[in-house]
């Protein structure tokens, strides 16, 4: 079996999608991405790229002439049910592109990216932003900036065509941020869309791969000012029913970039000082229903929690044991994305790309 040999994937050849998700890794053994399930999961993401309808556009109309189409008023990120799961499909699709150039329908997530970023598509996108300067905030603007680090990293003349396109839209969202957090006086903790560390994470590692010392510092800031304070995190009190984000440990995710080593052990043990019993258990999140675009947000759950627990082990070995905690959480979901319905599946692939991305600890302080 052939596995994905760059961009952080481990190669175990666990073939997660092709049958073999039953198997038990060691305690400290990391899942892996195999060729085969990158060829699956790409197809996810290219399917539903141009699908138009159904889509949720979460705007406020302000007058009529806001009543146009998702292609009319995004002609980027139209498809795949909502901007936000555009975004990040468009990323899912870079970043297995990026790992392993020969995936399956190679071709075809080149053309649509080429197609897609455009200089005219994203000009009429950063409009739509100067018009709504609030919304898809931070969700949507962390995948952004997410997709924009992924093409400006990517050795490949297509990325190099691409990257200074998307450009102008991403330099638009950092300066949303720097407008917006001195303004948010009280962090939104909650394990939807709208969660602050979820938004701030990734925009930390877009500023530092960028050295966007500005925006860096104004998370730093935010982040110490919300968090460093917190103690005894309820996460028994998780999942919410429709959380694909833990308000806890995505906390954890943005003080580990945010903090130094010295202070991270000392706030963790007070927010989350279960995480250092090696015989610490978490529950995965069920799923009854995969047909409920809602009650599927569990699965995404699994992915999420798995990548922060793989980030928080790799960048400190004393949490090691948290990896078994990641690899029974992406080992519940993993196997049912292909397949899948609409519901799930127009955004899921990109939440277990980014878990399995992050099995060698992903980004560091």
């Amino acid at each position: 079996m052939n596995s994905i040999r760059s961009s952080g994937f481990f190669i175990l050849g666990l073939g997660l999608l092709a049958g073999c998700a039953s198997m038990e890794p060691r305690t400290h053994q990391t899942m892996a991405l195999s060729i085969e399930d990158a060829n699956n999961l790409i197809k996810l993401p290219i399917s539903c790229a141009t699908q138009e309808y159904p889509n949720k556009l979460n705007q406020v109309l302000k007058n009529a002439d806001d009543l146009r189409s998702p292609r009319d008023l995004h002609p980027a990120f139209f498809g795949c049910f909502d901007w936000h799961s555009s975004v990040h499909g468009f990323w899912s699709m870079t970043k297995l592109l990026k790992a392993e150039p020969s995936v399956g329908s190679a071709d075809k997530a080149r053309q649509l990216l080429r197609t897609t970023i455009t200089s005219q598509n994203i000009t009429a996108e950063v409009e739509y932003f100067e018009d709504n300067p609030t919304w898809e905030r931070p969700y949507g603007w962390a995948w952004l900036l997410k997709l924009q680090l992924e093409l400006d990293t990517w050795d490949d003349p297509l990325a190099k065509e691409l990257a200074p396109l998307l450009r102008p839209l991403a330099n638009r969202i950092a300066d949303l941020y720097l407008e917006y957090l001195p303004k948010l006086v009280y962090p939104i903790r909650v394990g939807e869309h709208t969660n602050t560390a979820f938004g701030l994470a990734f925009a930390w590692d877009y500023a530092k791969a960028k050295d966007h010392q500005s925006l860096l510092s104004a998370i730093s800031d935010r982040a110490r000012s919300y968090y460093l304070n917190d103690r005894n995190c309820p996460i028994e009190w998780e999942p919410s029913g429709y959380d694909f984000l833990s308000p806890c440990l995505e906390e954890v995710d943005l003080m580990r970039r945010v903090l130094d080593p010295q202070e991270f052990r000392v706030w963790i043990k007070n927010f989350m000082p279960q995480l250092t019993d090696n015989d610490y258990q978490l529950e995965v999140g069920i799923v009854s229903d995969r047909s409920d675009g809602k009650l599927v947000h569990l699965d995404g759950l699994n992915f999420s929690r798995a990548w922060v627990l793989y980030g928080l082990a790799h960048q400190y070995p004393e949490y090691g044991h948290l990896i078994k905690i990641a690899n029974t959480h992406v080992r519940y979901s993993l196997p049912n994305l292909v397949g899948d319905g609409y519901e799930g599946g127009h955004w899921l692939a990109s939440f277990a790309i980014h878990a399995l991305d992050n099995t060698d600890g992903g980004p560091r302080q």
